[in-house]
């Protein structure tokens, strides 16, 4: 059997976990540049880990420059089998309290200015994404927050905003009245090319404040988000080793053979450079 690969990409500092074996870090080029940072690489128990920072090694990427096709390409080129997104929120619903995690099930995306799929030269392909998050492993995900000590909420919609300003208290009110779960700048386009990619996905999302329409919590600031996620620094990295040992075949993800019949261009009108390209997502499917 195959050791699965459990690729993270989130902030800095989880690759630092205790237990991580032989930790290095690789880099990886990829037909859409370089991602945000190299990969770091090391053993869990039975898993291999990939870690990513998303926004590079000190935070210097802002959410809205992120190379987002980068970043899931280099975890596939890299054999992640698994992919999990650890992000900071602010939630839009009283019940979840700054500290609380939600496993994302939706996502509703008003970014604006992001590549958001790897087919946009010579190759025309259309994924469902119906439902975008992994079902099994958003449930391994679960369970892996509450044995780590975590609050935990299945389930709730991301709104994922372009950024890098927090929203408005007017737009904070609309997304509320979408009843929507979070708010974020980051989910938005990495599920939908975690899909193209045929990756399982999903968002372990640490609520960090109550973004600006609650009428007793001061407005969303750095400083707060910044508190909260030290706090959570030492729970995200728990939640990642309890995932490692629990996840789950992937046979049954929706995003397993996802590309099998999507893919409409005809085979014999994919020129060489767009077989160059895409060879590493679709090579499998271009063979006579």
């Amino acid at each position: 059997m195959a050791i699965p690969v459990l690729g993270v990409i989130g902030g800095s500092g989880v690759y630092d976990i205790a237990g991580l074996e032989n930790p290095r870090q690789i880099a990886i080029d990829t037909p859409f540049g370089a991602p945000s940072d190299e990969l770091v690489r090391g053993r869990l128990g039975g898993t291999e880990l990939l870690f990513l920072p998303r926004h590079g090694r000190g935070h210097r990427i802002a959410p809205h420059l992120i190379n987002y096709r980068a970043n899931v390409c280099a975890m596939k080129l890299a054999g992640a089998t698994h992919l999990v997104s650890l992000s900071a929120v602010g939630s839009m619903r009283e019940d979840i309290a700054p500290g609380d995690v939600v496993i994302v099930d939706q996502y509703i995306d008003f970014t604006r200015r992001r590549e958001g799929t790897f087919f946009d030269q010579g190759v025309v392909a259309h994924v469902s994404l119906a439902d975008p998050v992994c079902p099994l492993l958003a449930r391994a995900a679960a369970g892996a927050a509450r044995r780590a000590g975590a609050k935990v909420h299945e389930g709730g919609s991301y709104v994922c905003i372009e950024g890098p300003q927090f929203s408005t208290r007017a737009e904070s009110f609309l997304f509320r009245s979408f009843g929507v779960a979070v708010i974020g700048m980051t989910a938005m386009p990495e599920a939908r090319l975690a899909r193209e990619a045929e990756l399982p996905y999903s968002t372990i999302a640490f609520s960090t404040d109550y973004d600006s329409w609650h009428e007793t919590e001061a407005a969303v600031s750095v400083e707060a988000v910044v508190a909260v996620l030290r706090q959570n620094a030492d729970l995200a990295k728990r939640i990642v080793v309890e995932l490692a040992r629990s996840l789950p075949n992937t046979d049954e993800s929706p995003a397993t053979g996802a590309l099998a019949h999507a893919v409409i261009t005809a085979k014999d009108h994919i020129d060489a450079a767009a077989r160059a390209r895409l060879g590493w997502l679709i090579g499998a499917y271009l063979k006579e």
